[in-house]
């Protein structure tokens, strides 16, 4: 299992020396660090401990997660509180979103240089600081910003949980664990939007985030005595240029993205922001091919297991996200459904996509990552042709079926390529490798929903509003089946003829 590097041991074997002028030296003996060492080879023994690792590295990724549309309810609640526009206030989802996935891989490759237990702590104790200044935001504007800087310094803990927990489990076990991080991933948003409507009615909206410190530094505490060391990479320097590049071609690209339908996707920033991105991108392409410590390595691309779930995760975030914000427009628009009947139907995906997780981790251990991810394309190709036969007159059951084959259908590919992803790497780039890919499916994830809502829009005078919608769907299911074409080219993991 996994243990304290060296420099641990040696630190568990010397006292504390301290000195001062005139004064004896004096042995004090650190027992705080003593207690947890001492813990925590106890528990390196038992066989459980990969599974107590992976237990409280999510614990601590689901006090940061949780939140991040724990406000989608309460938005009209704090727009009259704050005295700030509830289309201003939007940025509580939207900036929280895309901090996550924008500054994914520069905290990921810190954690692969600098070690990714202290960067994981680092995050959840930020969150939990920002998540106390956001209990007393006094306007608009300083909540915006409390959320979104917390949740850029909390999406440390996406790509350091992963890495952490990857590390812990073996590569053939690595589905399994991952099965569990994406019931967590789902799950925390689901969570949210559950809880957060009774306690903003039963107090206020600030309870939300007065909950949150507690758990967090629960959190912080049980993940500063478990959690084992992983190894520092001795004269890397962060490659800060590529990180720049990076930066700047995705928050293009999402910015296009997001103002396109507002602005008009012919408007100056749009068009500016979109032809920028591309730029930005090959900028960074030239930069990782000459740096001696590329923030990425370019060649990992060459791979076969890395580039095709790669592709498999863009176009069924695609799919999927695209469907997600679609589909209660659709329930009230077109089924006349007010909004609590819409979005307790709508739970319906996030709901099955977190616990089909766990259990397609343990099946692939039996049909492989080929499979699994091949099923969860082909049904979440299923679900976008079931969604677009919804029309007036058509039952809940149907609606809620469909819905659910699109939870099951990412629920079943997401750990599968995970493992598959980090199988395919070096051992020291799994920090930014699964930030990597967590940053792609969110880009995935963007696209799907504004070309889903815009095809919607654009077809509504033609067609009809059903029929609009259905065409949507429709393209969001032919995005789908690039995903399974992807998924038909990658290879799972060799295992023993035991497991099988």
């Amino acid at each position: 299992m996994l243990g304290d590097d060296d420099s641990q041991h040696e630190e568990q074997r010397a006292p504390l020396v301290i000195e001062a002028p005139g004064v004896d030296e004096v042995g004090v003996v650190p027992w705080a660090l003593l207690l947890r060492q001492r813990m925590r080879r106890k528990m390196a023994e038992s066989d459980r401990y990969r599974w107590i690792v992976l237990g409280v590295a999510l614990l601590g990724f689901l006090t940061v997660t949780f939140t991040i549309t724990i406000l989608a309810v309460s938005i009209p609640t704090i727009s009259e509180d704050l005295g700030t526009s509830q289309n201003a206030l939007t940025w509580l989802i939207t900036g929280p979103t895309l901090a996550f996935a924008v500054i994914g891989p520069l905290v990921g490759k810190l954690g692969d240089l600098r070690g990714h237990r202290p960067v994981y702590l680092i995050g959840l104790t930020g969150a939990g600081v920002f998540a106390a200044l956001s209990a007393l935001a006094w306007s608009g504007p300083s909540l915006i910003a409390f959320r979104v800087l917390g949740a850029t310094i909390g999406a440390a803990t996406g790509p350091s949980s992963m890495a952490i927990i990857n590390r812990a489990f073996r590569p053939e076990e690595r589905a399994q664990a991952m099965g569990y991080w994406t019931m967590v991933m789902a799950g925390g948003p689901v969570l949210g939007v559950v809880v957060g409507g009774p306690v903003v009615e039963a107090f206020t909206w600030r309870w939300i985030f007065i909950a949150q410190v507690p758990l967090t530094i629960l959190a912080v505490v049980v993940a500063y005595a478990v959690l084992p060391a992983t190894d520092k990479v001795p004269g890397v320097r962060f490659d800060l240029s590529g990180a720049i590049a990076l930066t700047a071609a995705v928050t293009l690209a999402l910015l296009g993205l997001n103002q396109g339908p507002t602005s008009g996707w012919d408007s100056p920033l749009v068009v500016g922001a979109f032809a920028l991105a591309p730029l930005a991108l090959l900028l960074f392409v030239r930069i990782e091919r000459r740096v001696p410590d590329p923030l990425i390595p370019l060649e990992y691309f060459r791979r076969r297991n890395f580039a095709f779930p790669i592709g498999v995760d863009f176009f069924l975030n695609f799919a999927y996200m695209g469907g997600f914000i679609l589909t209660p427009l659709l329930l009230q628009e077109v089924l006349g459904y007010g909004e609590t009947r819409a979005g307790l139907l709508s739970i319906a995906r996030p709901l099955t996509f977190a616990v089909a997780g766990p259990i397609a981790g343990y099946l692939v251990l039996r049909v492989g990552e080929r499979l699994s991810a091949s099923f969860g394309a082909a049904t979440i190709v299923a679900s976008m042709i079931g969604l677009s036969t919804v029309g007036p007159g058509t039952s809940d059951a149907v609606v809620v079926a469909a819905l659910a084959l699109s939870g099951v259908g990412l629920g079943a590919s997401v750990p599968s390529m995970s493992s598959l992803i980090a199988n395919a790497v070096d051992i020291r780039d799994l920090g930014v490798v699964g930030a990597s890919q967590q940053m792609l499916a969110q880009l995935g994830a963007a696209t799907g929903i504004q070309i889903m809502q815009t095809v919607q829009a654009a077809r509504e005078h033609a067609v009809g509003l059903a029929e609009s919608y259905s065409q949507a769907y429709l393209v969001g299911g032919a995005v789908a089946a690039a995903g399974l074409a992807c998924a038909v080219y990658v290879r799972s993991t060799p295992r023993e003829p035991a497991i099988r």
